[in-house]
């Protein structure tokens, strides 16, 4: 394929807007503000969104009685050392409010190992207080102009009972209503979202939450969604299996909610996609492994024209909504395993980090972008079948003509993950699946988890370089070339280095 000299417009870094984390209070945790750290440092997310502002271990919500009158204190000494920590690593909320407060709750039912409340506030108007109050006080904390950068999200999936008692949907519109307004009480230019549905919810109910909001002169400033494609739970001790539809069905489900608003007042609000993944569990290895990174490569590389975000669900496996890991791979969302081990899709990310801003190429295997200083990089990859039909190819080529300017010869380096190199899922395996690694085994593991590192010349000639790659099974790789500028000094002979004269 012969890739164009000249971008064809800017390459959409919509998949780093955002990155999600499990509940709110982990972040108090040393090992997950060390993995945020080494994610931020290496790949660099604009936003992080997580569970639980004000389920009980944010303790934000303190009712409390004093002269027989029954008041309410608002508590933000968790809420600031978890804003803290993110801002420190250079990352900043996407705010979710959720789930109810114990003691504003109208019943008792809960979702998750640590039992959010997932029932509608006993007093709307309480709840619209507790909202008005924690926007306040994050404005007088942080400042105005840089909270209104935090998108506030109202729930998370309120079209499943799981989340949103008995998934009723006329309370959530009530619930959002009352949150928008006490939102824009605190100030107009803060950006109020939602209705952060499931997979399931199908187009209908975005389309009643459309309706809702325009009779009712709602303000919203986004709409959000979330995006899996696995199908049905196959249990086994402490972990699941499932099957997984091709990739291309995240992106329909990232395109719908445009499909479903056009011709409606939120024709033309940004859409984002809070949550997404292959699994919807937090335990089933297929998140562990390289397959998982080529199966997301294309959406990764095509999301950004559908949607003005889409974040992974989560950055970590410090993570516990089913309980607390048993081993150190067990299937978990995260980017990297607990003690900061890198995964096959951490590297995706790491490998786009580095990708220009030009978008030059893109297709069903790679995608080919340029920086400002003239270097071409290529993300290609292994195209993976979810549906087990028909095993992956042992070898996959793909030839792209690149634009290299200047004359002579361009350095090549290359990066690959694969089922053998960036994989420290399958060192893990071949140790014998240990739960709880020892410190040499981690740093084998750390070792593992390194992506193989290959560098070249080739010819540049009439200004192109070709560039031939085969692809291992699930591999993704990464390539960047720039044109070789010689300081070789005239008198160097390689032929020399053991101190023997040339011929």
């Amino acid at each position: 394929m012969r890739v164009p000299a000249e971008p064809a417009g800017p390459f959409p870094d919509a998949w780093r807007y955002c990155v999600g984390t499990g509940r709110l209070d982990l972040a108090l945790r040393r090992d997950h503000q060390d993995s945020l750290a080494l994610l931020q440092r290496e790949i660099g997310f604009r936003h992080i969104r997580g569970h639980g502002l004000f389920s009980e271990a944010m303790a934000v919500h303190r009712p409390y009685t004093h002269l027989g009158a029954r008041h309410v204190h608002h508590s933000f000494t968790h809420v600031d050392q978890v804003v803290d920590a993110y801002l420190a690593a250079g990352i900043r909320p996407f705010l979710e409010l959720g789930f109810m407060p114990g003691g504003l709750a109208s019943g008792d039912r809960t979702v998750f190992w640590w039992r959010g409340n997932i029932t509608p506030p006993r007093d709307r108007a309480e709840w619209a207080a507790l909202v008005r109050a924690t926007l306040a006080h994050l404005v007088d904390r942080y400042g105005l102009d840089e909270v209104r950068t935090w998108p506030v999200e109202v729930w998370n999936e309120p079209d499943l009972p799981a989340f949103w008692q008995d998934a009723d949907e006329g309370a959530y519109h009530r619930l959002y209503e009352a949150t928008a307004h006490a939102v824009k009480d605190v100030d107009a230019d803060l950006r109020v979202g939602g209705p952060a549905l499931s997979p399931g919810a199908g187009p209908d109910w975005l389309e009643r939450f459309a309706e809702f909001a325009e009779r009712r002169d709602v303000p919203v400033d986004f709409v959000s969604r979330h995006a899996y494609s696995s199908g049905p739970a196959q249990h086994v001790p402490f972990g699941v299996h499932q099957t997984l539809a091709p990739a291309g069905t995240l992106l329909d489900q990232f395109a719908e909610p445009r499909r479903t608003l056009k011709g409606t007042r939120l024709a033309d609000v940004p859409v984002h996609i809070t949550e997404f993944n292959s699994s919807y569990r937090p335990d089933n290895p297929i998140h562990d492994t390289a397959f998982h990174a080529a199966y997301l490569a294309p959406v990764l590389a095509a999301g950004g024209d559908l949607a003005d975000s889409f974040s992974y669900w989560t950055f970590s496996d410090v993570f516990e909504e089913t309980g607390v890991p048993t081993a150190l791979f067990h299937g978990g969302f995260g980017l990297l395993t607990h003690r900061q081990v890198r995964k096959p899709t951490y590297h995706l990310y790491a490998f786009l980090a580095r990708m220009g801003p030009g978008l030059l190429a893109r297709g069903d295997d790679h995608l080919v972008t340029r920086h400002p200083d003239g270097r071409v990089t290529v993300l290609a990859w292994a195209p993976v079948d979810p549906s087990g039909a028909t095993p992956g190819p042992d070898g996959h080529t793909l030839r792209l003509s690149l634009p290299a300017g200047g004359r002579g010869e361009a350095f090549v380096r290359r990066l690959t993950v694969d089922e053998e190199h960036g994989n420290a899922y399958t060192a893990w395996r071949r140790m014998g699946s240990p739960r709880s690694p020892r410190p040499h085994q981690l740093d084998v593991l750390h070792e593992a988890a390194e992506p193989a590192r290959t560098h070249r010349r080739l010819p540049i000639e009439d200004g192109r370089v070709e560039l031939a790659l085969t692809l291992t099974r699930h591999e993704v790789a990464f390539v960047e070339l720039s044109p070789v500028d010689d300081e070789t000094p005239p008198w160097w002979d390689e032929r020399r280095l053991l101190g023997r004269e040339s011929e």
